[in-house]
């Protein structure tokens, strides 16, 4: 039997590794997601299972994994799993984080600067209708220099989103559960708030909280009615963080200016109202879409698989 099952595949150096092992593996090589029925099959019989973001792993999954000791998250989060029922059945968790924080913060850095000046708009005139020439009036945008960001989730990638936001002369204001430390701060020269003065000031607000019961909807009605009318909204997170529904609206209304996702509530599905507005800019879920973070992930779930097959302890258990 396959000690190791692998839901989806991953890049090579993580597939040399477990080659290298001589450890009996297999992976799911099927289009799309895999299925539940295959899963549990799969399950049944591994000691460890190695899950992209997009594997549901619940009660269902791991009741059919008697010999289960390891589920090795491919992703920083690992809402996917049923972490505190494996907790229960004796089942460690594990995920990839740090390593993607430089690609995901480029990214929201690039959809931040993408969406102020328009650019994606711009690459679709030019694709269609063209333009006239230039004009002293024409396709204006905002520049960053001067402007408020108000980073909602000061972790490792909201911190790397400020210093390369800062680096364009942005104020940085933040809100989380944990205050940062004093030096951290001042080395980030970031500001504390409560999350409804972040909201108020902030000229553009990027999500990085883990998505919790606490932070499910986090951005509703409320959060909407404290944002400035030109205020951007930008999500490289989790989906349910931003209620989709009243996004929809706050955009119809006016009530803040555009938005840039590159999660959704109902992912993979993205509503058609959002695909129709030229204010908002949609990416398929690629914050950690790098080779280079892509293959430091893979790694460590090779080698967090490896590990506990050996009777050692992985790195970033969650649900220890």
């Amino acid at each position: 039997m396959a000690q190791i099952y692998l839901s989806a595949k991953i890049p090579e150096k993580g597939i040399q590794l477990l080659k290298q092992s001589r450890l009996p593996f297999d992976l799911y090589d099927g289009a799309g997601v895999v299925d539940k029925d295959t899963l549990r099959q799969a399950a049944s019989q591994a000691e460890v299972l190695i899950t992209s973001l997009s594997t549901i792993v619940d009660a269902s999954i791991i009741d059919h994994a008697p010999n289960l000791k390891l589920i090795a998250n491919f992703g920083a989060g690992f809402n996917n799993i049923a972490v505190d029922y494996a907790k229960e059945k004796g089942i460690m968790v594990t995920n990839t984080p740090f390593v993607s924080t430089d690609a995901t913060a480029e990214l929201t850095a690039g959809l931040i600067i993408a969406l102020s000046r328009r650019i994606v708009e711009g690459d679709h005139l030019m694709r269609t209708t063209g333009f006239s020439g230039w004009a002293p009036l024409f396709f204006l945008g905002h520049e960053l220099k001067g402007k408020t960001l108000g980073i909602i989730g000061m972790g490792q990638i909201g911190q790397g989103v400020a210093q390369r936001l800062r680096a364009f002369g942005m104020k940085i204001v933040y809100s989380q559960r944990h205050r940062l430390a004093s030096d951290v701060e001042q080395a980030l020269k970031a500001e504390y708030l409560p999350i409804e003065k972040v909201l108020a000031q902030a000229d553009v607000v990027s999500i990085h909280t883990p998505l919790t019961s606490g932070t499910y909807h986090l951005i509703d009605e409320v959060a909407f009615s404290h944002m400035k009318p030109s205020a951007f909204l930008i999500n490289a997170s989790r989906g349910p963080i931003v209620s989709e529904e009243v996004l929809i609206k706050a955009l119809q209304q006016q009530k803040i200016a555009g938005a840039a996702l590159d999660v959704y509530e109902f992912e993979p599905k993205v509503s058609d109202t959002l695909k129709d507005m030229s204010q908002v800019i949609l990416t398929p879920h690629i914050g950690n879409a790098t080779v280079e973070a892509r293959d430091a992930m893979a790694v460590i779930v090779a080698e967090n698989a490896l590990a506990v097959l050996k009777g050692q302890k992985p790195q970033y258990i969650v649900n220890a």
